[in-house]
Parts: structure tokens; C-alpha cells; sequence
């Protein structure tokens, strides 16, 4: 039963409008054109909907077709506004996962500003490491990662920069190196206990990387690495963003020799389009980092 939508439309157009004439100038059409429309519905049905001699009046089987034609209707009107809606970014879901710094201090600018333009779409955010945050991405388990560009391992993986974070040492404000804020030379810290952490991977290109292959220690857990940093355990590197800048009994100083930065960007996979909302989300993220003028 090859029923056009179109048809379905006049014949509720003509009851709601109380007859042909009045439909057809709804419907922007002739009223010949309108009464064809209705006769091949109706031959489509098997079974007449408007009485013959009175064209307003609906038969029996007219009356028990008008509810389940409207609530047809109805649901088409909700889907067709849903999909267009979806299609805007105004609906749906966004999964992103990303390096707990990016998380913590600039994604909740780009979320602030996101969830004020599309308050109907569920945002997931979830923060980890940089293989797990790449390891998440391959999954297909989020549509968009936020991670450092050395981690990119995988051809089906697309790299968009964003900022470069400077590595830094941090070490307790009682330390001697933290008379020198303006920068240290790596060679300074061999005599100092290093703490090996996550991103500790940054320097091995560099004659950097023996202060790691000499750690006492490795501790990945972030809290856990500043409160031992706190009792002047020892000393680490990390990127800029990973440090709390309210945190008064450490400091942040800028690895002079070698300089480093890691490359900051978005990931999404090569062979994969997203959605509008991660699309919305995306751009989002390039209009914010790219601004931002604490990193280049």
C-alpha cells in the first residue's frame, strides 16, 4: 500500500478546514488537484472517507482512519523536528576523553561555554592518561580525545593542534632551586631526588631523560605525587597545565635546558565522521584553545 505523505495531509487538511475549497487554498493547490489527491488515497484505503454526497462529512471508516492518520502525522512532525534538531547540535550526546590537566583547566571554560548554546546535549567527559585516553579513542568508546601529539601511535588517528605546554620543574618552596623562578638547566637538579611520574616520557629524547632513568621514585597519581613533593621529598617534571596554581607550598619553574613543550591538540579518528555535536564541540575547543595567550 504505496501511500504518499502528501495525501495523508490533504485529507486532514480538508477536515480540518470543513471542505475542499478551503483546503485547497492551504494547500496551495486546485481544488481538482486536492480532490485527486484524496480519491487515490482513498483508492489506495479500499474504502471511501468522505460521504459522496456531501464532501465534508466523513464516512464511518473516515472517522476511525482521522486519529491514526493525525497521530501519524504527529510523530512525523517530531521526528522530522528531532532530526533537523540533532542536525544543529542541539540534540544528542558528546563523549570526550582527555589528559586530566587539559581536564581540569581548560576544558571547563570550553563545557561553560558549550552547555550555555546546547543545554539539551549530554556531555561525557572523562579524564586518564595519554595511551588510555588514545586507547579509548580507537575503542570507538568517545568521539573526541584531548591528549599530547607524541602519543599518536595509529594512522587511523587525526591530529589537530592546539597549544604548546612548557615542561616545568616542580619541587617545595623550601628547595634551593626554587630561589632560580625564572628558569633551571637540567644539569641542576642530578644532585636532587627525582620523582619519576606519567609524563616523565617527555624528556627521553632529550640528556634529560637520565634524570628519570635515575628516579628513587615513580608516582603517577598526581595528588599523590604533590603531597609527596609537599614533605620535600624530592623533585619532578611536568607540563605547566598539570600543575595547580594554587598550591602554596609548591612552584612551577621552567625547564631552561633543554626547553620543552608538548603539543597539545584533539584527536578523532581518520575514517570516522563525527557527530554535529562533537563537530560543535570541536570547533568549540580550536576557538578557545587558540585563544588562550598563557600558551602558543
Amino acid at each position: 500500500m504505496n501511500i504518499k505523505l502528501q495525501q495523508l495531509n490533504h485529507f486532514v487538511m480538508v477536515v480540518e478546514e470543513g471542505g475542499f475549497r478551503a483546503a485547497s487554498n492551504r494547500a496551495n493547490r486546485s481544488q481538482a488537484a486536492l480532490s485527486a489527491s484524496i480519491k487515490e488515497l482513498e483508492k489506495r484505503l479500499g474504502h471511501p472517507l468522505f460521504e459522496t454526497g456531501n464532501k465534508s462529512t466523513l464516512t464511518p471508516f473516515g472517522k476511525i482512519c482521522l486519529p491514526k492518520i493525525m497521530l501519524f502525522l504527529n510523530a512525523y512532525g517530531s521526528l522530522v523536528n528531532d532530526l533537523r534538531t540533532a542536525a544543529a547540535g542541539q540534540q544528542g550526546r558528546v563523549r570526550i576523553a582527555s589528559v586530566p590537566s587539559v581536564a581540569g583547566k581548560l576544558i571547563p571554560s570550553v563545557l561553560e561555554a558549550f552547555c550555555e548554546k546546547y543545554p539539551n546535549v549530554e556531555v561525557s567527559l572523562i579524564d586518564d592518561n595519554a595511551p588510555v585516553v588514545e586507547a579509548r579513542l580507537l575503542a570507538g568508546e568517545v568521539d573526541l580525545a584531548i591528549g599530547n601529539s607524541s602519543n599518536i601511535a595509529d594512522d587511523a588517528i587525526d591530529f589537530t593542534p592546539l597549544i604548546r605546554d612548557p615542561i616545568g620543574v616542580v619541587c617545595s618552596r623550601e628547595n634551593p632551586i626554587a630561589a632560580h623562578p625564572q628558569g633551571v638547566k637540567w644539569q641542576a637538579l642530578l644532585k636532587q631526588p627525582f620523582i619519576k611520574n606519567g609524563t616523565s616520557t617527555l624528556l627521553d629524547p632529550t640528556p634529560a631523560r637520565v634524570l628519570s632513568e635515575r628516579a628513587l621514585y615513580s608516582i603517577d597519581n598526581l595528588t599523590s605525587l604533590f603531597s609527596v613533593l609537599e614533605l620535600g621529598i624530592g623533585i619532578t617534571t611536568l607540563p605547566k597545565l598539570a600543575f595547580p596554581t594554587n598550591n602554596n607550598r609548591l612552584i612551577w619553574i621552567p625547564l631552561t635546558d633543554p626547553p620543552l613543550k608538548r603539543q597539545i591538540g584533539i584527536f578523532k579518528l581518520a575514517d570516522k565522521s563525527i557527530s554535529p555535536q562533537a563537530q560543535i564541540f570541536l570547533d568549540l575547543c580550536i576557538q578557545y584553545l587558540n585563544s588562550t595567550e598563557e600558551y602558543d
